[in-house]
């Protein structure tokens, strides 16, 4: 099947957070949202179509998750990434954020430190101080454009006691995908530390030309037993609504743990439309991500020649994968309320802002590349003819 990209749904009023929350959060109405990380194309066809069946059951009552359910996650998982997992290992959660929460919460204690390499996707910070634990920064390089593990520093927060690591792989905002050989040299610190690895990979399908979405689980049977995967269909297949999620645990006790945790919040009963849509996304739609995946990568280069000839000041990092663009926007001297000034005020644009990130994003921009080209041209020309103006 071949699928368009370019045309725009037409999501205001919908009760969008992307389109209708761009009025109170950045004071116009009118505001081109590129921000926050869902995509403006309609789901696959397969997906919409049980969904749909769904719909026309004309009941929605409470569910239960079948054997197709949990086959389709395996399947896919050990066709798209090499990695094989067994059933009884996936535990559902509301949200890959709900996971990170539990894990905290479970296996620290309050006052305990708990590393995040930043600067990174700004509800790990959350996770943290919200259940009263600290946080220990261990902040990327960035060489050359492209962003580095300090294992060094990293070792030194692991021998300072901290046992619990929140990594985000693929990198949420830089794009990094991490290689074989560095999670490698990861994995070897965390084993001699006693550290446990909650490895949010969300957007691991979206993986571009040349690299390799490696499970931090799937390098040992010694690795998978100290990580809880975090994983869901929602950011690859633009399903982030319907609030599904999953974690794969090989450790028994880790994972009774979390599932007994789950149930006393009662947080664990299947939603009624979401298991349909993921065995509709992960049987029956790799074609569409295929497809996806060439209009996004197309996006990318469009953008890094587009900044390259209307703002070379601003340095792009190009990203290995996801649909982020993460943008080194310090050489136009703007602090951070500038940086605001400049896309809500004068460009009529919404990107994210760099320090919710960490304070090491500060002059930074990040830009959602899932959207029709003429949505990201428009946001483009806007924000350069603003910040030259």
């Amino acid at each position: 099947m071949s699928y368009s990209f370019d045309e725009l749904i037409d999501r205001k009023n919908s009760r969008s957070y992307k389109w209708d929350q761009v009025g109170p959060l950045f004071g116009d109405k009118d505001i081109l949202p590129l921000w926050v990380a869902d995509m403006d194309f309609p789901s696959p066809p397969a997906v919409r179509d049980v969904l749909h069946k769904r719909v026309e059951l004309g009941a929605y009552g409470y569910a239960i998750r079948t054997d197709d359910y949990f086959d389709a996650i395996t399947s896919w998982f050990e066709r798209r990434h090499g990695w094989s997992f067994q059933k009884s290992w996936i535990v559902d959660s509301p949200s890959v954020v709900t996971t990170l929460s539990l894990a905290v919460e479970q296996f620290t204690s309050p006052g305990d430190k708990v590393v995040i390499q930043t600067p990174v996707y700004y509800p790990f910070y959350d996770v943290i101080e919200s259940n009263d634990r600290v946080v220990a920064k261990n902040s990327l390089l960035n060489k050359d454009g492209r962003y580095e593990m300090d294992l060094e520093h990293l070792e030194s927060l692991f021998k300072d006691g901290a046992k619990l690591f929140l990594f985000c792989n693929p990198h949420n905002p830089g794009g990094r995908v991490w290689s074989r050989n560095e999670l490698l040299a990861l994995g070897d610190l965390c084993l001699r530390y006693g550290v446990i690895v909650v490895s949010d990979e969300i957007h691991c399908d979206l993986i571009f030309p040349g690299h390799e979405h490696v499970p931090f689980a799937s390098l040992s049977e010694e690795l998978a037993d100290i990580t809880i995967t975090c994983l869901a269909a929602t950011k690859t297949f633009n399903l982030p609504g319907l609030h599904t999620s999953f974690m794969v645990v090989s450790n028994n006790g880790m994972r009774v743990r979390l599932d007994k945790r789950i149930k006393t919040l009662s947080i664990h009963m299947a939603q009624h439309f979401a298991q349909d849509a993921v065995v509709a996304a992960y049987n029956e739609s790799e074609d569409w991500l295929e497809s996806l995946l060439l209009y996004v990568k197309g996006n990318l280069d469009y953008a890094l020649a587009y900044l390259d000839e209307h703002l070379p000041e601003v340095k792009p990092m190009k990203p290995d994968g996801t649909y982020l663009l993460w943008l080194d926007c310090r050489a136009l001297g703007l602090d951070k309320n500038g940086l605001k000034q400049l896309m809500y005020k004068k460009a009529k644009v919404a990107f994210n802002e760099g320090s919710t990130f960490g304070v090491e994003g500060e002059g930074w921009l990040r830009v959602n590349l899932a959207c029709p080209r003429f949505i990201l041209e428009q946001a483009l020309r806007q924000f350069c003819e603003a910040a030259k103006a």
